[in-house]
């Protein structure tokens, strides 16, 4: 299978090369040149454990990988998860579920494709004789994952941008209290959406990017978005048969990137109703599935911090499809975003999203709700889902990181302080973090001194 491009101006790859791209030269994302349909599949699967299905679904797409080695790199890259059933799904009431994916070794849902990641990144260092280096930006769990999916990991050094004082104390922690030669987490000043518009600056210097064989670690790194998709399907597949036309994936997102992962298993023929947009106060998207109008606002620092993004860089991917797959069309709307900072879309086609907005009083209040309703301790983004549910459809609330990574909020909500072992161990080790400014000269100098 080939990759190409959303603004098309670059040659298709293999999946490996658009995986250790990760950003296109063209600035575009990567996207399987054709979906396949999995519609006659579907019972194959069923019964399969999570880490056979994650193989039976990215065979598909890793074809330049053989299959006896794809499938031992995805069954080592889901050997830390705490809970055997990896992505448990849990009825909380009638039609309502949530997905936890919070059970990886960094207690949030970006374990599921960093790990697996990590793993392909080393493959490709061992295969090729060839270093690697990683760079991605994070607003707060991204960078902790993407961290450990690669720690001393030879061949590899991973530097990770974040805005200082915007992520939460443990999960500036689980990014630089590693002690790992090979990590470099990178505080700047400002947002998450500085540090991304600085890093995206620095992938588009060719010469620099190839001479340090730089690949990016965000969810703009098509293998993130391919390896979520398999949480969907599992669930999906977990359902009574009965209630699976009607379900609705409730999703809380800033970057977009994980609900584009289910969306993209629907048009792969997976019979999912639609899909809910949960947004905190940043509420670029909701905004955007309300009016039809994509427009930057100003960042504000919310309860829920790795979705405090204004934006959202993988929308770039649904608008490849939403224009009928034009990459003409797609570089215009690029182009007119970065120049104004809007495009208002004629005739938007909200296919199957919809969306929410939740405000700090209201996650507060979520939080104390469904844990008086259901008994359930839910952390601040996955509260954002929980509002405004269909009573009509079959809820599948996606719990996106582990309570114990906001204890504080948790503890004002209910009275309770959750906690990990993982989290505790980590207070007692000293933080080893570089500040740097989050313009491309600064990190490009930063890289030149310290890349393998």
């Amino acid at each position: 299978m080939k990759f190409i491009s959303t603004r098309g101006q670059t040659p298709a790859l293999g999946f490996s090369d658009a995986v250790a791209t990760g950003l296109a030269p063209d600035g575009g994302l990567y996207l399987p040149e054709t979906l396949p349909d999995f519609s006659g599949k579907l019972t194959s699967f069923e019964g399969l454990g999570y880490a056979e299905l994650c193989f039976e679904f990215l065979r598909v797409f890793a074809t330049d990988i053989p299959p006896e080695t794809l499938r031992a790199l995805i069954n080592a890259s889901y050997t830390k998860f705490s809970d055997p059933a990896i992505a448990p799904l849990k009825p909380l009431g009638k039609n309502l579920y949530v997905l936890e994916l919070f059970h990886g070794p960094t207690l949030a849902f970006k374990d599921f494709a960093l790990q697996l990641l990590g793993n392909l990144y080393a493959h490709q260092c061992q295969v090729r004789g060839q270093t690697i280096n990683v760079l991605g930006a994070t607003s707060g769990d991204t960078g902790a994952a993407a961290i450990h999916g690669l720690l001393g990991k030879p061949g590899t050094a991973i530097f990770i941008l974040y805005p200082d004082g915007r992520v939460s104390p443990l999960q500036e922690r689980q990014m630089t209290c590693t002690g790992a030669e090979n990590v470099f987490a990178l505080a700047v000043d400002g947002t998450f959406d500085d540090a991304q518009t600085a890093l995206k600056e620095v992938f588009g210097d060719q010469a620099f990017r190839t001479r340090h064989r730089l690949s990016a670690v965000n969810s703009i790194n098509l293998a993130r978005v391919l390896a979520q998709c398999v949480y969907y399907l599992q669930a999906w597949l977990k359902l009574p048969a009965s209630e699976r036309g009607n379900v609705e994936f409730v999703v809380p997102t800033g970057n977009f990137g994980n609900v584009l992962a289910g969306w993209m298993l629907q048009k792969m023929g997976v019979p999912i109703r639609g899909f809910r947009v949960a947004t905190n106060q940043n509420d670029i998207l909701h905004r955007l599935f309300t009016t039809g109008e994509y427009r930057v606002g100003d960042v504000h620092p919310s309860l829920a911090p790795s979705m405090d993004i204004q934006v959202a860089s993988n929308f770039e991917r649904f608008i490849w499809f939403a224009v009928g797959r034009d990459a003409t069309k797609v570089r215009t709307v690029m182009d007119t975003f970065k120049r104004t900072g809007a495009y208002k879309f004629e005739n938007f086609n909200r296919d199957t999203f919809s969306a929410s907005r939740t405000s700090d009083a209201e996650i507060a209040s979520i939080i104390t709700r469904v844990h008086r309703e259901h008994g359930y301790v839910c952390d601040p983004h996955t509260a954002c889902g929980f509002k405004d549910l269909s009573p009509d459809r079959v809820n599948i609330v996606l719990a996106t990181a582990s309570p114990a990574k906001f204890p504080d909020t948790i503890q004002r909500a209910i009275g309770l302080e959750p906690t990990h072992p993982s989290l505790e161990a980590l207070k007692a080790k000293p933080i080893v973090k570089h500040r740097i400014k989050a313009t491309p000269d600064a990190i490009r100098a930063f890289i030149e001194a310290r890349a393998v």
